[in-house]
């Protein structure tokens, strides 16, 4: 009776969902004809400023029991959808950022929302077990389902966690294991290794490094923050590791308009990581793992050929170091590929490939030879949440029945044109524009002005994000389409009228 009475109130919520809200925004594109998607609003419709004073009431609520120095304002979920975020006030806004491009399909997908009706799937959200000891019975036929069936070239095993940062936090850990096996060969650890271990000495707890790059971000946990170096803010006060950092190229947009320079500078950043990983192994501090994500995001969207990544796999091979891409942010298909590695044109791309946001769960894939040589060594209570990989499947399902990756092209050519015509509009501005399928990025003339424009753009109805010193990033769902794209260019443009 309790599962008859939970389903009937889910297929009302469905039904509600499913409802097409009022025209909200004068803004009508010209130039692509509106696609219809069935869960979507027609556009953004502004009751206040944000945020607004519901919004406010509740910062200061929340403010009396934690930190909220970083909250934008509150949302209403339940009227969400598609491409738009409500908010506590009925502001309705496109989301351009997608909670730092963590929705795959929009809010309050049809598809997702029915999966919650289904009875057989109340166990999985009720019990939320420990996968490391007590795994559900069909949990490997849905790992093969959803994470393996996307599963990077040369990778057959996964290693699922809760969300990015843990997932980077295993995956060095994963490395650090793999390379202390390969110098001790077929002995196992010694004595002194398991007494030494304990009190955090050597050689139990070898003095290795990861070798990272400047701009880059892997996470705020003690380890990934080593390898962290986009912002002050995430590593001041917090102590680190003594590793080695090497120079991430810093290219000229559109890159194949400055070949010749570009590839000069990558020539200049991997000399450097050679140089630093001789030199960090005269210090007696070997690299046991390169860590980079294939598009750096939270460091300011910069990117480098496809060049660049194959001959630093090539380097960390050489050098017997694991080679780690993050995808965190990059996966999921915003590239217009479900891994962004996969514009590279490698069959070996990396020995782990790390994940989460875009795919509802974290965790990371690794060659064979990386798998932890006894149980608890990557561990923890939850190790993911088997509903993450539910809800994946289905999302899975609708990139492939509605051929979202093809979608995602198509808007990402829309979108990075528009911003080389507002670049060229306001060449005092706006430079820089440069992407990937729809991940977009484009620099302004400073970071306050950054601030000013993100600021009056979502008081007309937009949410953007910030990155680096002074970008401006893009990170819409996979559903979002062309007319969006010129929905968002008109009021942009709008906002941009007011900085000339």
């Amino acid at each position: 009776m309790a599962t008859s009475l939970i389903g009937r109130q889910l297929a009302l919520h469905l039904q509600k969902n499913l409802w097409l809200g009022a025209p909200g925004c004068r803004y009508v594109s010209k130039a692509a004809a509106k696609a219809e998607v069935e869960f979507d609003y027609d556009g953004p419709s502004m009751k206040t400023t944000v945020p607004g004073p519901r919004s406010q009431a509740l910062t200061k609520q929340l403010g009396d029991i934690q930190n909220v120095g970083a909250v934008n304002f509150f949302c209403n979920y339940e009227e969400s959808r598609g491409n738009y975020l409500v908010d506590v006030d009925g502001n309705r806004m496109l989301d351009v950022y997608t909670q730092i491009s963590s929705i795959p399909i929009g809010y309050n997908h049809p598809a997702l929302l029915k999966l919650m009706t289904n009875p057989n799937n109340l166990s999985t959200f009720v019990n939320r077990p420990a996968l490391g000891i007590l795994p559900p019975e069909n949990f490997p036929d849905k790992l093969t389902e959803s994470l393996l069936s996307i599963a990077p070239s040369g990778m057959s095993r996964v290693q699922t966690m809760a969300c990015g940062s843990c997932s980077n936090e295993n995956a060095y850990k994963a490395m650090f294991i793999w390379y202390r096996n390969k110098e001790r060969g077929q002995s196992g650890p010694s004595a002194e290794d398991i007494s030494s271990c304990m009190v955090n000495q050597g050689p139990g707890c070898p003095d290795l490094s990861i070798l990272s790059f400047t701009g880059a971000f892997h996470g705020r946990t003690l380890g990934c923050l080593a390898t962290t170096h986009s912002k002050v803010i995430h590593k001041l006060d917090v102590p680190s590791f003594d590793w080695p950092i090497a120079p991430f190229p810093r290219l000229q947009y559109p890159l194949e308009e400055f070949s010749r320079e570009n590839a000069q500078e990558e020539a200049r950043c991997l000399e450097e990581v050679e140089d630093l990983i001789v030199k960090w192994r005269q210090k007696g501090k070997p690299v046991a793992g390169i860590v980079i994500e294939p598009i750096q995001a939270e460091g300011g969207d910069n990117h480098a050929s496809a060049d660049f990544f194959i001959r630093l796999r090539r380097i960390a091979a050489k050098h017997g170091c694991a080679f780690h891409v993050d995808e965190v942010q990059t996966g999921g298909g915003c590239t217009g590929k479900f891994w962004a590695h996969e514009h590279w044109g490698s069959d070996d791309p990396a020995d782990i490939v790390s994940f989460s946001k875009k795919l509802l769960t974290g965790g990371y894939y690794h060659k064979e030879a990386l798998q932890a040589d006894k149980p608890y060594r990557i561990f923890n209570t939850w190790m993911g949440d088997p509903s993450k990989n539910l809800f994946l499947c289905e999302v899975l399902n609708v990139i492939r029945r509605e051929n979202l990756l093809e979608e995602v092209a198509r808007s990402g050519k829309a979108l990075i044109n528009g911003l080389y015509e507002l670049q060229a509009q306001y060449p005092g501005l706006l430079s820089r524009a440069r992407g990937q399928g729809t991940f977009c990025a484009i620099d302004v003339r400073d970071d306050a002005t950054r601030d000013k424009i993100l600021v009056k753009t979502r008081d007309k109805g937009v949410i953007l994000g910030g990155c680096g010193d002074r970008s401006i990033r893009f990170r819409p769902a996979l559903v979002f389409k062309e007319y969006h794209v010129h929905l968002f260019l008109n009021i942009f443009n709008d906002v941009l009228t007011q900085f000339k």
